[in-house]
């Protein structure tokens, strides 16, 4: 009986080399799976391109909104982006992609897992944790075994008749509903700027001249509405991603520390997160306590650093998911963003469980607080902090 091995399977430079070298070097029959998360593939040519690889059965599975509702939602919640900048677009769909291969796995009794990840990037420890938590059965991953670089792949292609398009050949991409990730190619020098026809989401040249307003209802912390529009979950993040994108607006530029520890330079479209993230953060800090955002703020940062980490599977974040999921609630009403020539800025915000009052915040003679009462909190407040200024100014100088 011969022996199976199956691939998570996009039909790039990457996974299509290693399906050669499964047969070839480890004499196995090849299974691909191909989990659509809205990288746009023509699904037909992508199952086309396994056919002519010779894998023995292809599989194609559509989970959009899966990941949407599953993957994307939480991160709206915990606000996730990590160091700041990532929405953690790729870092989220890897263990859905993991889940689903490792499903037909089971299904089709196989006899090996593969994935196409180098040993350089971060995608290598998501794969591998979620496919080790889920089953005993050895990892291939050629490009990290075989210690292969861009030029080898695709010399090997070239001799096996792999057809590569033209941007795969210029930049290693991924792309899901949540982002667009381009590197390699020139972006490896941190100091060149990335030319406008890599990106495609986000346009660069001959913006609106007028403002785009965008506005975003929050329902426990989830958008349910954009516009005006009640779109289900895949919709609104296209919706968004289309019109945040044509107002120049989603792209993120960074140097970033990978999981390896290799600090890379990575160039991200992401015009839905940027805009949807911006929104929530916005307005929890309309319906929370002060106590209540920055102690979220150090939650939100470790969910960002597990998740970017590979670590969707660890307890901790199982832990900090009932935190933030407890802290939604309030987070619901209605914010107004305004886009402009690749800005976004926060114009409007409104919800009923806001804790802002006009009567208390106004300067005008109908507000309700009564000024007199700060002059001893102030007295109390800064007690220790003036005390201590007038100690420092008895002590003798240092010469």
């Amino acid at each position: 009986m011969a022996q199976k091995g199956i691939l998570a399977f996009s039909g790039g430079l990457d996974t299509s080399v290693v399906v050669k070298y499964l047969q070839e070097e480890h004499d196995l029959d090849v299974i691909t799976v191909t989990v659509d998360v809205g990288q746009g593939e023509d699904h037909k040519k992508v199952a086309a391109k396994a056919k002519k690889l010779g894998v023995k059965k292809h599989y194609n599975i559509d989970a959009r909104k899966e990941f949407v509702e599953r993957f994307i939602f939480p991160s709206i919640k915990a606000n996730a982006l990590y160091q700041k900048k990532y929405c953690l677009a790729t870092a989220l769909a890897r263990p859905l992609i993991a889940e689903k291969v490792l499903d037909i796995a089971q299904k089709e009794k196989v006899t090996a897992l593969a994935h196409g990840c180098s040993g350089k990037g971060n995608d290598q420890v998501r794969f591998d944790i979620t496919l080790r938590s889920g089953s005993d059965l050895p990892i291939i991953a050629p490009i990290r075994d075989k210690n292969l670089d861009r030029t080898t792949e695709l010399e090997f292609a070239k001799k096996h008749g792999i057809e590569i398009d033209t941007v795969a050949k210029r930049f290693s991409i991924d792309q899901n509903l949540w982002g667009r990730a381009i590197e390699g190619g020139i972006l490896e020098d941190p100091y060149n700027e990335p030319p406008d026809d890599a990106f495609i989401w986000v346009k660069t040249k001959n913006l609106p001249e007028k403002p785009t307003y965008l506005e975003i209802k929050f329902a426990n912390g989830i958008p349910v509405e954009v516009d005006g529009k009640k779109l289900d979950a895949v919709r609104l993040i296209e919706y968004v991603n289309k019109k945040a994108g044509q107002a120049g607006v989603g792209i993120v530029d960074h140097i970033e520390d990978r999981v390896v520890g290799i600090k890379s330079r990575e160039v991200y479209e992401t015009p839905a997160a940027t805009c949807l993230i911006e929104a929530h953060t916005d307005l929890e800090k309309m319906v929370h306590t002060k106590h209540q955002n920055k102690f979220k703020s150090i939650i939100d940062d470790e969910w960002s650093y597990l998740v970017y980490s590979g670590l969707w599977q660890d307890p901790l974040k199982q832990d900090l998911d009932g935190f933030i999921e407890s802290s939604q609630y309030a987070v619901t009403g209605t914010v107004k963003l305004k886009l402009f020539k690749g800005s976004v800025r926060v114009v409007g915000r409104k919800s009923k469980y806001s804790l802002y009052s006009h009567d208390v915040a106004t300067y005008d003679a109908e507000s309700t607080f009564d000024q007199r009462m700060a002059n001893g909190f102030v007295k109390l407040w800064g007690m220790q902090s003036t005390e201590a200024n007038k100690l420092q100014k008895k002590r003798p100088s240092k010469t």
